[in-house]
């Protein structure tokens, strides 16, 4: 506005030289004429400027509010996942000890939640709510051995929920990143840092305390616990190298990869079931055990739709946010289930008790935040190196392949 109020300031100043007055009379009336002219320019100048000024202010209150509103809309759908995958890890935690108490076949158990979720999975596909995967013989050599591991995890599970209190079953299991850094130390050549061996000493630590303390502790249920940690942590370790793989790596996502485990899993378990604990599965043999078949298939039918959809929220979370924070919800998600399993199944606990479950869980959460700045230290250390050019081989200045790679110049 000042700008332009000087340059009609200057243009006046050169139309009132131009006018040659010479009467005073014909001065007075250029000098009206010409105020007139430069306040009313003036006016529409203001005016100009004043609406848009108001017109970009409302353009940036409105990306203002837009952006809020888009973020509170993601974050309330973020929260929504969490609260679905605590909510469905709960329920299926309750109704699976509930079937095994009235119904102590484990194997059977495990085969039929995974037909639920192999069923869900084919209704998934065939709804086009997922593109279903196209496999061929090479993609399923390495996944087949996933899918036998993945089998012996959920069936050593549901023993040991069958066995001991569901909170200790999830005490025991918070050594997951015990044998994930073990397994990957000895197969990936994947060595951990020291803070990351620090946090390891209180999972263990606590898991000792909360098992010497534990009221209803039993060699089978804790050895079972134990055996799916390491088995589910082989899965692990195994998927990152066969994820590598030429006929994998791009092929198959983490969903459908999990989606094919368990269709596959459901397959390999059926002989199992069938070998160990007979043809249990059929509402007459249920009847036969003087058991009320409706009230057993529909128990049986929610604990399967429960495991196969905090599964695959799980990955859905994954997707959203980065592994540290998946990570930590994943140690508050078996918090929950610990207390709420207390509460409900009313299992008699003592301060020890409480004391290790405690120690292991935090010990959880620091090992969370200790793999998360090693992941960052790699990080930098790899930049660091990518901004080095080498001297050592070949022309002066040339790129090794190495920061060719990483840098994409030539």
């Amino acid at each position: 506005v000042d700008r332009s109020m000087a340059a009609a300031g200057r243009a006046h100043e050169r139309e009132r030289a131009a006018y040659g007055a010479h009467t005073v009379r014909e001065a007075r009336t250029f000098a009206r004429r010409d105020t007139h002219v430069y306040y009313a320019s003036m006016r529409r100048l203001v005016c100009a400027s004043a609406s848009s000024v108001a017109e970009e202010g409302s353009d940036k209150m409105v990306n203002f509010f837009s952006g809020r509103g888009k973020d509170a809309a993601r974050a309330a759908g973020l929260l929504a996942l969490f609260a679905c995958w605590y909510g469905f890890n709960i329920v299926f935690n309750i109704y699976n000890k509930q079937i095994l108490k009235s119904f102590p076949y484990p194997v059977t158990v495990t085969f039929i939640e995974l037909g639920v979720g192999s069923a869900l999975i084919a209704a998934m596909w065939a709804s086009g709510a997922k593109k279903a995967p196209t496999l061929n013989r090479e993609m399923l050599k390495p996944i087949i051995p996933l899918a036998v591991i993945h089998t012996v995890g959920n069936l050593l599970t549901n023993v040991s929920l069958g066995k001991v209190a569901v909170s200790f079953t999830h005490t025991i299991k918070a050594m997951e990143p015990f044998f994930s850094v073990l397994l990957s130390a000895l197969f990936l050549g994947d060595i951990p840092s020291l803070a990351v061996v620090g946090a390891l000493v209180p999972v263990v630590g606590g898991v000792a305390l909360a098992s010497i303390t534990e009221v209803s502790f039993n060699w089978a249920g804790f050895f079972a616990a134990m055996g799916s940690n390491i088995t589910f942590q082989s899965r692990n370790v195994l998927s990152k190298k066969m994820m590598g793989l030429s006929s994998i790596k791009g092929a198959i996502d983490n969903i459908n990869l999990f989606s094919v485990i368990t269709m596959l899993s459901c397959l390999v378990c059926l002989p199992i079931a069938m070998g160990l604990e007979g043809v249990r599965f059929t509402p007459q043999a249920m009847a036969a055990a003087g058991l009320n078949v409706g009230e057993l298939i529909q128990r049986l039918a929610i604990a399967g739709f429960c495991f196969q959809m905090y599964q695959q929220i799980s990955y859905m979370i994954l997707s959203r946010v980065t592994p540290v924070t998946h990570s930590v919800g994943n140690c508050m998600k078996r918090v929950t289930v610990i207390v709420v399993t207390l509460i409900y199944f009313k299992n008699p606990v003592s301060p020890l008790n409480i004391a290790g479950t405690a120690l292991a869980l935090f010990g959880v959460f620091l090992y969370s935040r200790a793999k998360q700045n090693e992941k960052g230290a790699k990080k930098e250390k790899a930049a660091a190196a990518a901004v080095a050019v080498p001297t050592s081989s070949g022309a002066s200045g040339a790129y090794t392949d190495e920061f060719r790679r990483i840098t994409g110049l030539s």
